[in-house]
């Protein structure tokens, strides 16, 4: 019997997608064509008129049934997408991928949420613009230690003929989880090489947890403001981000325990020691409190811990704390060795590991064992400690000519940093009142700049304007001109 309905519920939802119903417009209303049509689909979520599964119509039959452009229909679906109420599947269509609308996607307040800035930008990647990468996420490249980086990729070339054959280990060059695995025990936590995946860097990573323990419609909870990538591929995988404020003082964990309660979330992404964008990390207390309620929920707790090099010996590891039983750490070596060599790290429960080695083998096999041998030949080089202490330095230096620079422009730092390399910093009022991050974004770019705003690592609108700024960049005239250009009457 219940097979039968839910042939039925499967072919009332095709029956609606070849048969949709005018949606009411009216375009004389003050707002635009996108926000009624969001508002009507997200109404019909709530009513139950449209189910989860439910397939909605290709964007041509939108378009042509509401008489609107298709351009309308792409930007209304993928608004839908962003806001976690229909889910994407490449070659299929669109698909409702939740049922019960939390309050800030209720109808009523859905007109409110803006467009999420796409944060994948070339140009923020590349390292080839000639802008200043103001917003960027690597660092000059005489800051990395070059002769150590270079050396070891000579190294690493001159892999065993015998090694040409075969794809390389499918959890990553042995010697490399090997030194982790002592590492990591020394000085954090005790694991076995078998524990360590090997990524194409932390993105990577988090998308091989995402395929591996949700499924579209599912809760991820996250850090608001946070990891702009991490956003936007949890939307991808069909997932609901949902936001836990966080602060100079850490996260809102009242906030956190009721969202837990209410949404019943699978899993949430922690940035535990100098956060991006806020450069903060959490107290040991606010440490075990997460535990505690990851426990009392039952989610898994990813720790993204690219940044633990870079800080203070003795902050809190979530992993430590819990021996892997409910946490799964992500390593990366992009903070303190080189972006370009992409090698990223999962640590795992003996239980966990192998499914998402099977996932990953199913995207893509394996990962390069000569970028794991480069990496491998740097961090167990003599040089490698003395680097990371003179990068460390570095930092702590630019972090201060930083937010001395953007003092002198009326820009203050929305939490202050406990090192590493951002300071996200800000005016308490907007220069106009017309203005937003985006715009202000785009011409810093006509003038040569790329900058990140807030908008890129939010998930609820911005209160105030702000910017994530690289320390290695962000005391350069350039920019300071330019802030200080925006700022005259």
């Amino acid at each position: 019997m219940e097979a039968g309905n839910g042939q039925q519920e499967n072919a009332s939802g095709a029956a609606r997608a070849s048969a949709w119903p005018v949606v009411p417009i009216e375009r004389q209303r003050k707002g635009g064509l996108v926000d009624q049509i969001v508002a009507a689909i997200s109404a019909m979520v709530a009513a139950r008129e449209l189910r989860v599964g439910t397939k909605m119509p290709s964007v041509r039959q939108f378009a042509k049934c509401n008489g609107i452009s298709t351009f309308t229909v792409v930007e209304s679906y993928d608004r839908l997408v962003t806001l976690g109420l229909l889910s994407s599947r490449r070659g299929s269509g669109y698909f409702v991928a939740r049922q019960d609308l939390p309050a800030t996607l209720l109808p009523s307040t859905i007109h409110a949420i803006p467009n999420a800035i796409d944060a994948l930008t070339p140009d923020l990647y590349s390292g080839v613009s000639e802008a200043l990468p103001v917003g960027a996420g690597w660092l000059p490249p005489d800051w990395y230690g070059e002769d150590t980086i270079l050396d070891a990729v000579r190294h690493a070339m001159r892999i065993p003929a015998n090694r040409l054959r075969g794809y390389g280990h499918p959890l990553g060059f042995p010697s490399l989880r090997q030194h982790l695995a002592t590492t990591l025990g020394d000085e954090l936590f005790p694991i076995e090489a078998d524990q360590i995946l090997l990524t194409h860097g932390a993105t990577h990573a988090f998308d091989l947890i995402l395929r591996t323990l949700t499924k579209p419609g599912d809760t991820v909870l996250v850090e608001d403001p946070g990891y702009s990538n991490l956003l936007s591929l949890i939307r991808h995988h069909g997932c609901i981000a949902v936001g836990i404020a966080r602060g100079e003082q850490g996260l809102d964990m009242e906030a956190l325990a009721k969202q837990a309660a209410q949404t019943q979330p699978k899993l949430m992404f922690v940035n535990t020691v100098l956060q991006n964008p806020l450069g903060t990390s959490l107290s040991v207390a606010q440490a075990h409190r997460l535990l505690g309620l990851a426990e009392q929920f039952d989610f898994w707790l990813v720790e993204d811990d690219i940044y633990r090099e870079l800080a203070p010996r003795g902050e809190a590891s979530l992993a430590a704390m819990d021996g892997l039983r409910r946490v799964i750490r992500v390593g990366s070596f992009s903070k303190t060795l080189s972006p370009v060599l992409r090698v990223g790290s999962i640590c795992a429960s003996a239980s966990l590991l192998p499914e998402l080695l099977r996932v990953k083998m199913l995207a893509g096999l394996t990962t390069s064992e000569i970028n794991e041998r480069a990496v491998y030949h740097a961090i167990t080089a003599r040089p490698y400690k003395r680097m990371v202490d003179k990068l460390i330095g570095q930092l702590d230096a630019g972090r201060e000519r930083t937010i001395d620079a953007l003092a002198s422009v009326g820009m203050t730092p929305i939490a202050r940093p406990r090192g590493g390399m951002f300071v996200s910093a800000g005016w308490p009022t907007a220069p106009d009142a017309e203005w937003n991050g985006k715009l202000i974004a785009d011409l810093a770019l006509k003038s040569g700049i790329l900058l990140s705003p807030c908008d890129f690592f939010l998930l609820r609108a911005p209160e105030t304007i702000w910017f994530r700024y690289n320390v290695a960049y962000a005391d350069h005239p350039q920019l300071l001109t330019f802030l200080r250009q925006l700022c005259r009457p």
